[in-house]
């Protein structure tokens, strides 16, 4: 077989928002085949068989046959090669551990050229993924050289990134519970900072902290000796303790409180350099040293006997509780400490360095603590103990077995009051008892520290015992369920889609949002606006814009244009949308390069603005346009159609059936609800509304109209509102120097 050429890739955009494919991002990929057109994959000697045995979990794609291994049967009966890229890329997404299951893959009106979209949550790793994949697919096209050791190689290089890019798990925890519910998110940075809602109704999280999270409240966790006289003159049980500077004075201190003692950093974190039950000089004086490495202050304090729990406090209660247990192994008479730790404790399947496991490895070499405690059993990593003897390990690091509902109400109440004297919304409490489920004061159980910003992966991925929604108790606490008809971390957005004085519509009903008392965000070809004002007298009629509306948390209610151009470069700026307004489908004569060449195609394009309408939003639609008018099948809530004629066909029928229109008669504008009607106050004329100011058709002050009157805004408002608006004066735009006009 003579060597195929290589698959072309010609453009790859990353749709960000809602677009022509679906509701999510995607990569779109534009590629030309070459030869390979004339190639399916049935007419490729050994193709299927060679990708199948790299990839055997091929096996488990639907694809257009609906049932497992429909794919397969697609790859045995023939299918072009953009379409076998598409289900490379997301099964290499699925073994890099960002599993997807969506892709399309379309031919275009050029002969070899076709479109493929993946699933994509973050655009550097579907890019990765995309490459990786392109460079396997050609290897088994031309039988080349690819092993399985290279597929893993590959993986593994899109998994980093997965690891780079991602977010971590208290973030992804929180996020998808705000899906769950419906509540759009914005990512911030390249980290975890991420908001959940829009504008003025939105949430900000970073990992397990909220913009609730006082910096006051931090910093006294953060030093742990007022942590304890706080919670102390509470009446929350906490062991004493003394702050200390050299290690003569930590004896002195362990002596005034009574062995054993503890000694730990006063401003530590995650256990670091904290020694347990220490009872000689020598111990207390190693420990000094130890902790001193890891924080400012060194505190020697009384030893509560138990076992570690960590409890996760969230807006004022107690979601869920962890365990901790020690690590011991059991020596063989031949093998050394190191030896047993990594056959005993480090196979456990539950341990590995990543995220996905909720044991960490036991490093034996490099932990401190665990040198120490050997060192107390006269031992260390390369001594052989004899057979049969028990050798402990690690007191800490392990509180991962879920106790949640174990917890008495006493404990609860202890827990989340010592939450609340720190000032913290949400805190890992960090407590000491034999039994959680006793109360703590009649077992001499203690408080021993108050952590913000908790790691949530405990209670997620619990080594033992059910995993815990705390990334919805989360969800909850920043966005208490919403009354009936309303949407949690949403504001009014209003998307207003097409070519013909799609700005005039979008700057009118921003003018109406302003005038209901919102303060009103505007992004349209025209600039940014807020409250009237331009911010940006570019072109704004585009994703990046409407994102600067969304995250500005002074907007209580967007409008934002969108020209098909913007649909299919980037995708819509938000996910769903109050009012959806389409006006018309023209402009395509501009769009070659997207393959749109009529308004077979601009229906695709434009039915997105109506796809993302709430259900309980509505959709405004220009009734004159019969491929407008097949959208209102398509729109999850209602549909108001609007036409200058109020002898169009769809407008009977739809006012027949107890739906609204707006439209025009006797040079007046008519609002009609079913069979009642009512004329819009405040405009006599519309030719003399026409004539006196803004230069637009009526179509866009009806499709105005309608957007208006579907967000609830009172009728004799938006008449005032109109004669009162003017394209000149209702803006104040910037002048060259910088001065407002």
């Amino acid at each position: 077989m003579s060597k195929k050429d290589d698959i072309q890739l010609l453009r790859i955009n990353y749709l960000r928002g809602p677009n022509i494919w679906t509701y999510r991002p995607v990569l779109e990929v534009w590629m030309d085949l070459g030869n390979l057109e004339d190639f399916p994959s049935n007419l490729l000697p050994g193709f299927s068989d060679r990708l199948v045995a790299l990839m055997p979990a091929l096996l488990e794609h639907h694809c257009g046959v609906g049932e497992r291994g429909g794919f397969i049967q697609r790859l045995v009966e023939g299918t072009w090669a953009g379409h076998v890229l598409e289900h490379v890329v997301i099964e290499l997404l699925n073994l890099a551990g960002m599993p997807t299951g969506f892709g399309q893959t379309r031919s275009t009106s050029q002969r070899g050229i076709y479109r493929m979209v993946v699933r994509a949550r973050d655009e550097q790793v579907a890019r990765s993924a995309l490459a990786e994949g392109h460079r396997l697919l050609m290897a088994a096209i031309n039988n080349e050289a690819y092993s399985d050791t290279e597929l893993q190689a590959a993986v593994s290089r899109v998994r980093d990134i997965v690891d780079e890019c991602y977010l971590g798990p208290s973030t992804a925890a929180i996020v998808a519970a705000a899906t769950d519910r419906r509540i759009p998110h914005i990512r911030l940075n390249d980290g975890n900072l991420v908001q959940l809602g829009y504008g003025a109704s939105q949430r900000r999280i970073w990992t397990a902290e909220t913009e609730f999270t006082s910096a006051i409240a931090e910093g006294i966790a953060s030093d742990k000796d007022l942590t304890k006289s706080l919670l102390a003159s509470c009446g929350v049980p906490v062991p004493e303790g003394q702050i200390v500077d050299n290690a003569e004075a930590a004896w002195e201190a362990a002596e005034d409180i009574g062995l054993p003692v503890v000694v730990k950093p006063t401003d530590g974190n995650h256990g670091r350099g904290v020694s347990l039950d220490l009872t000689t000089r020598e111990q207390v004086a190693n420990a000094f040293e130890l902790a001193e490495r890891h924080g400012s202050e060194v505190m020697v304090e009384r030893f509560v006997r138990g076992q570690e729990h960590r409890l996760l406090v969230v807006g004022g209660r107690v979601v869920a509780a962890a365990r901790g247990e020690t690590a011991s192994v059991t020596g063989d008479g031949r093998s050394t400490v190191a030896q047993l730790v990594d056959t005993q404790l480090n196979t456990d399947p539950r341990r590995g360095a990543s995220e996905d496991f909720p044991l960490n490895p036991v490093k034996i070499d490099t932990d401190t603590a665990i040198l120490l405690d050997l060192q107390r059993q006269d031992l260390n990593p390369a001594s052989v103990p004899a057979a049969g003897r028990e050798v402990f390990i690690q007191r800490n690091g392990n509180v991962a077995i879920d106790c949640t509902d174990e917890v008495h109400p006493e404990v609860d109440h202890i827990v989340s009051l010592a939450a609340r004297v720190v000032g913290l919304d949400i805190a890992g409490v960090d407590v000491v008892a034999q039994d959680i489920s006793r109360p703590l004061h009649a077992q001499g159980g203690a408080v021993v520290e108050v952590n913000a910003g908790p790691g949530l992966l405990m209670h997620l991925k619990p080594a033992e015992g059910a995993p815990r929604p705390v990334g919805r108790a989360i969800c909850d606490h920043l966005f208490p369920e919403a009354p009936e008809g309303t949407h949690s971390g949403r504001i009014p957005v209003v998307g207003v889609a097409g070519s013909a004085g799609t700005q005039h519509v979008a700057r009118l009903v921003a003018w109406l949002l302003q005038l209901s008392g919102r303060h009103t965000g505007l992004a349209c070809r025209d600039g940014l606006f807020l409250d009237g004002r331009c911010l940006d007298a570019a072109d704004c009629s585009h994703w990046e814009a409407g994102q600067r509306l969304l995250i500005n948390r002074a907007v209580q209610a967007a409008v934002l244009e969108n020209g098909a151009d913007t649909i299919l470069r980037s995708g819509l700026a938000y996910d769903r949308c109050q009012v959806g307004v389409v006006t018309d489908l023209g402009g395509f004569e501009t769009l070659g390069e997207f393959d749109v060449a009529g308004e077979e195609e601009m229906f695709k394009v434009m039915r997105s603005q109506v796809d993302v309408v709430l259900p309980d939003g509505v959709a405004v639609l220009n009734a004159a346009v019969p491929a407008i008018v097949e959208m209102a099948g398509l729109c999850d809530g209602e549909v108001i159609f609007y036409a200058a004629d109020p002898a169009q066909a769809v407008i009977a029928a739809h006012v027949g059936s107890g739906g609204r229109a707006v439209f025009m008669r006797q040079g007046k504008v008519v609002l009609a609800t079913g069979a009642s009607e009512v004329f819009l106050p405040g405009l006599d004329k519309l030719t003399l509304w026409q004539g006196r100011h803004v230069p637009t058709a009526q179509d866009s002050l009806l499709a105005a109209i309608a957007a208006a009157w579907a967000l609830g805004i009172p009728l004799n408002l938006i008449g005032a509102g109109i004669e009162a608006f003017n394209l000149d004066t209702t803006v104040d735009r910037p002048s060259p120097e910088g001065k407002t006009e």
